[in-house]
């Protein structure tokens, strides 16, 4: 069997610009210059335009292929069509100071209500200090004032009347009234009232004591009279407050007569008014002297004024749609809005003019964005954002309540109904775990939308490309490109998708190569951008980040790193590795050696008993054994022990795409046929011996096309890759001008046969009818081989058997 190198053509898809309908991005209509994704604007559509509990959606794939934006212009798009959320407020609650009460409101109607009720405010302070500056209120608190002093002297002038009949006098001393007998009109004094009989003392002193009792009885009623003036006045103050808010008030229930709740709000507010009227007056009238003295009230901390302000929550435009909100920061706080706090006295103290909403709040009735990852990453946000969900309101809570970490008085607001659809935007492996280890995952996220990594290439696609690049011109405002350029960059993206027959769907990486390309067309001075400006993007984007393969490369070439890139060695193969280190991916060979002699059927992998080798590489390393076992030798045990390593690998090991050249090293040790250092091998193998695709297949081929530059100029080295690989090829332009000139080949392999008989330069040979091989061919030489280990072995046990000396019995 003989294998062909492929041909340049091979090598590479072009993208003719030929075809191109343009000559420059600037001839394209651009509408929003996102890359299709069919399959997933569907799961968006049906995610948006189902209304039931739980089909919130999840879009899943790779970072930079556009999910947000995508996701995002589908919502705006639906979101115009939709009806416009309501206000909510929350007002000061008149029955419990601590739980604020929120209003619901007709959308623009939170700032009116605001602006109406701090109107309402001034017109009241105006009203109020009218009406009891008022003469019909002088006039009608002097009437009640004076009724009740003339009663208090009436009381006494009674008093004193009777006193003077039985000639007693009242006096009014500055600790207050006392009773004096009189001679003659004038008080008596002590000698003069000792002076008198005993029978007149007596009668003097039983006098006093009847009017001392009639004179406590008026003072005793004299406490209850001024209550009862001080209750009718205060009645003609409310009286009098009522009259001055009736008309304020009943101006504003009219004008929001539509809405019950603000009626009842507002009838509170009256109530309210009334009954703390002196908070409207002057500071000198708000409350009267103590002992004569005026003591100012404390101005520190909100004015009283402030519990009849509207904090308007959330407010939205008349004809805006329903909001898409993107949480870029979904902190628990963030997400359901938290209550603020100030310093007073050295306390802290807050109200319900300080509660402020988050996401949730601006996204109700409508859209909230969120990336999964950083939700996840936030303290109790993922729980808090599904109880919110599963209860259906937004009840305003802070971490350190929710942990109880802190004891103190705080509010808690009236809870508001949420109705919002929440899209989660994350990686694959983000929303497999979720729906395996969060049973309400999939109760709350029903509507999975997963992005395609790659697009199929045509004529379609290669349109999309260039609207994209067109888009992303005018939006950064770049020179335009040409369609020389757009056809590069369309190859490069195939570059990237691994695959000459996919587009990769990694739009900022796109996006980046459009904005470097560029910068490098206006470094050469052009209006335009062309092709070599891409291709200059794409070398110093290389550059930058090749460091390692450099250092790697030289220390093969110094011999340092023993690699060989000619000649011949038997059990010794030149495999093929890629490293990726920041985003940047390179091949590079790797010695692999094997050895092998008599034993038990022992194939050792170095690296997994050191346990360098991962899972992947250690069943490659056992399908090995299984292929030896099941082709060769079938009537013999198997005899072998063999060792396998990858040399001066001081790292871990995975992936099984070293399979293959791990089995043509020991299939040269077992038929002592030396492998040409001038080719490198990649591919994984079955126990079928099937060389399987691998991936980073153009890394690979030219990690080793610059190890054989790096050495001088290359001649007559070559690669072997999978022959279901071929598609993926998306080679370098000095690759294939290599492949070209007959100085570099790239074989495809689709079996260990053909593999081994280009390695080697000896035919693979087949199984004849008789079972046996070729003679002179790998597979005989390998069978005699191990044939040839079965028969020492056995001749080595019956030797032993001849030489073991006889057991003693026991006496």
């Amino acid at each position: 069997m003989s294998v062909t190198p492929l041909e340049p053509a091979a090598l590479y898809r072009h993208c003719d610009p030929a075809q191109l309908a343009l000559e420059t991005t600037a001839d394209l209509d651009v509408r929003d210059g996102l890359i299709a994704q069919d399959r997933a604007i569907q799961a968006v559509r049906f995610g948006i335009g189902i209304h039931h509990e739980g089909y919130n959606l999840f879009a899943l794939g790779p970072s930079g292929t556009g999910k947000y934006a995508l996701i995002h212009s589908a919502l705006k798009e639906r979101a115009k069509e939709e009806a416009v959320p309501p206000d909510w407020c929350y007002v000061f609650n008149f029955d419990d100071a601590h739980r604020p009460r929120a209003l619901r409101l007709p959308p623009g109607k939170g700032a009116e209500l605001k602006r109406d009720m701090e109107q309402l405010v001034e017109d009241l302070h105006r009203a109020i200090q009218g009406v009891f500056e008022s003469d019909e209120y002088r006039t009608r608190t002097q009437a009640l004032e004076e009724e009740l002093e003339e009663r208090q002297e009436q009381a006494m002038g009674e008093i004193r009347e009777l006193a003077k009949e039985k000639d007693v006098i009242l006096l009014q001393t500055p600790t207050g009234f006392t009773l004096a007998p009189v001679r003659d009109g004038k008080p008596l004094g002590p000698n003069e009232f000792h002076a008198l009989s005993d029978e007149e003392r007596a009668r003097i002193e039983e006098d006093i004591n009847s009017l001392q009792a009639e004179m406590r009885k008026a003072l005793h009623q004299m406490p209850l009279w001024k209550k009862r003036s001080d209750e009718r006045i205060g009645a003609l103050n409310r009286e009098m407050a009522a009259a001055a808010t009736q008309s304020l008030v009943e101006a504003l229930c009219e004008t929001y007569g539509d809405l019950p709740a603000v009626v009842v709000y507002l009838r509170q507010v009256q109530e309210d008014v009334v009954e703390n009227f002196r908070q409207f007056l002057p500071e000198s009238d708000k409350q009267p002297p103590m002992l004569g003295i005026w003591i100012p009230p404390n101005s520190d901390g909100p004015p009283w004024h402030q519990r009849y302000r509207i904090n308007v929550l959330l407010g939205h435009d008349k004809n805006g749609g329903a909001p898409v909100i993107y949480a870029d920061l979904p902190a628990h706080h963030q997400l359901v809005g938290r209550i603020e706090h100030r310093a007073h006295l050295g306390a802290l103290e807050t109200d319900f003019t300080m509660i402020r909403a988050g996401a949730l709040h601006q996204a109700n009735g409508g859209y909230l964005i969120v990336d999964a990852l950083k939700l996840l990453m936030q303290p109790f946000a993922w729980e808090t954002l599904k109880r919110l969900l599963q209860a259906g309101e937004i009840r305003i809570e802070s971490l350190a309540q929710i942990t109880s970490l802190i004891s103190t008085l705080s509010l808690e607001p009236e809870p508001i109904p949420l109705d919002v659809k929440v899209v989660m935007l994350g990686e694959r492996h983000i929303y497999y775990l979720l729906c395996e280890l969060d049973p309400e995952f999939s109760e709350l996220f029903k509507v999975a939308v997963d992005f395609e990594d790659q697009l199929m290439r045509g004529p379609e696609s290669h349109l999309v490309y260039a609207r994209f690049i067109a888009s992303e011109v005018r939006r950064a405002g770049l020179r335009h490109f040409d369609r020389g350029a757009v056809a590069r960059v369309i190859e490069h993206s195939a570059r990237l998708a691994d695959d000459n027959e996919r587009l990769t769907s990694h739009m900022r990486s796109i996006g980046d190569l459009v904005r470097e390309s560029d910068y490098w067309a206006g470094a050469d001075g052009c209006k335009t951008v062309g092709a070599a400006h891409v291709q200059e993007a794409i070398d110093a984007k290389i550059a930058r980040a090749d460091r390692i393969s450099r250092r790697l490369r030289e220390e093969t070439t110094r011999g340092t790193i023993l690699i060989e890139t000619d000649g011949a060695r038997v059990g010794q193969v030149n495999g093929l590795a890629v490293m990726s280190l920041g985003g940047f991916a390179f091949g590079h060979p790797s010695r692999i050696t094997a050895r092998v002699r008599l034993g038990k059927g022992e194939l050792i992998d170095i690296e997994r008993e050191v346990k360098l080798g991962g899972p992947i590489h250690s069943k490659g390393v056992l399908i090995l054994q299984g292929f030896i076992a099941g082709r060769y030798a079938l009537d013999h045990p198997l005899s072998l022990s063999a060792s396998l390593v990858f040399e001066q690998s001081y790292g871990s090991i995975e992936g099984d795409s070293a399979s293959s050249a791990e089995l043509y090293a020991l299939l040269s040790a077992l038929a002592d046929l030396p492998i040409s250092q001038s080719l490198a091998v990649t591919g994984s193998v079955n126990q079928l011996g099937e060389v399987q695709a691998i991936g980073g297949v153009n890394e690979k081929i030219e990690g080793f096309f610059d190890t054989c530059a790096a050495r001088g100029p290359v001649e007559g080295q070559g690669v072997l890759i999978p022959v279901s690989n071929v598609k993926h090829l998306m080679l370098r332009a000095d690759v294939r001008e290599a492949v070209a000139q007959g100085r570099f080949a790239v074989y495809p392999i689709a079996s260990i046969d053909e593999g081994i008989e280009i390695l080697t330069g000896t035919p693979a040979g087949e199984r004849a009818a008789d079972g046996g091989f070729p003679e002179g061919s790998v597979n005989a030489r390998v069978e005699a081989r191990l044939i040839g280990f079965s028969e020492r072995l056995r001749a080595l046990h019956a030797r032993d058997g001849e030489t073991r000396p006889s057991e003693r019995a026991e006496p």
